[in-house]
């Protein structure tokens, strides 16, 4: 195990996307074009009985030997080899310097991507740093400076100029909304409760106009609305999650991250980004999403950077 980048420059490439609960594998042409993609369920969480070794072998299986490189939970203390945080203002050249090398039974090696921290606040991502270079892909003629969210369980508000990560905040909505919603007294209604659009929205503005005090001070609303008759049971996590999402937006306006003069870039699922920007409308925000596909084009985009594939063939996909 080394920091050292192998120069074994190789055609095509095989990139990782191994979260907590899910992994992503896809190989990649020549002009990084995904050319296959597989998705298993073998998060870090969740291995088969062989282990790392076995998931990475069956994501792999029948795949041409090509340069190798993951990002995400498998580079956690919790994962497979544990890789560093490069502290911000960081880019995609620091962190394509900065790849851990794992050597592998089968005797090839594995790139890791390096997570990020912001020392100011102090935050942590590890996953998100290879999404955000996906999109600043689509920006490589002229330097990129704004605002990008990730939605999530932990979401992330990240600020960006000229192309570099300068900071970023995490958001924990969606494991408070989890928490609340299973085992609080919030929580009750069915686990396959339709969404109510009606009681998102309410959940929406109670937020935006909870002021100062912020959703925190409202929150048992959900409980008082349930028991007044004026919402259902079932409804109830809509109003939770209107509630949550919209005290995020409202927080992300208090704080500077987001405002109405300029669009945000959003990256995430399509479900859950569309739920953000229809809670953006209530405050005024433009919310546009990336493509879905865009860790894939991140990794390739660190991998050329560190020299794992022929120059001639660096171009980054488009979406």
């Amino acid at each position: 195990m080394t920091n050292a980048i192998l120069h074994q420059r190789r055609p095509g490439l095989i990139g990782l996307d191994w979260g907590t609960t899910h992994l992503r594998a896809y190989r990649y042409g020549d002009a990084g074009t995904v050319l296959e993609s597989r998705a298993l369920s073998y998060g870090i969480r969740q291995l088969p009985s062989g282990g790392f070794t076995q998931a990475f072998e069956e994501a792999t299986a029948s795949w041409p030997e090509a340069p190798v490189i993951a990002c995400g939970m498998v580079g956690s203390r919790n994962g497979w080899c544990e890789t560093p945080y490069i502290d911000t203002p960081a880019d995609v050249s620091r962190l394509a310097h900065a790849l851990t090398l794992l050597s592998l039974p089968d005797g090839r090696t594995l790139h890791l991507v390096s997570g990020l921290r912001d020392p100011e606040r102090p935050d942590v991502m590890r996953g998100e740093e290879t999404q955000i270079l996906g999109v600043l892909a689509q920006h490589t003629d002229v330097p990129w400076s704004g605002t990008l969210l990730l939605p999530g369980t932990h979401s992330k508000w990240v600020r960006i100029t000229e192309s570099v990560v300068t900071g970023f905040a995490t958001m924990m909505t969606g494991e408070l909304y989890g928490l609340l919603s299973r085992h609080s007294i919030l929580g009750g209604a069915p686990a396959d409760a339709a969404h109510d659009d009606a009681a998102f929205q309410q959940g929406v503005r109670a937020a935006r106009d909870s002021g100062a005090a912020g959703a925190l001070s409202i929150l048992f609303s959900a409980r008082a609305l349930m028991l007044d008759g004026a919402l259902t049971s079932d409804a109830v996590p809509s109003y939770l999650s209107g509630l949550l999402i919209g005290d995020e937006l409202r927080a992300a306006i208090a704080a500077g991250w987001a405002d109405a003069a300029l669009p945000v870039q959003m990256v995430g699922s399509m479900a859950l980004c569309q739920r953000y920007a229809d809670a953006a409308g209530v405050f005024g925000l433009r919310l546009r999403q990336a493509p879905e596909n865009i860790t894939a084009q991140g990794l390739w985009r660190v991998a050329a950077a560190a020299g794992l594939i022929d120059h001639a063939s660096t171009r980054v996909p488009t979406p």
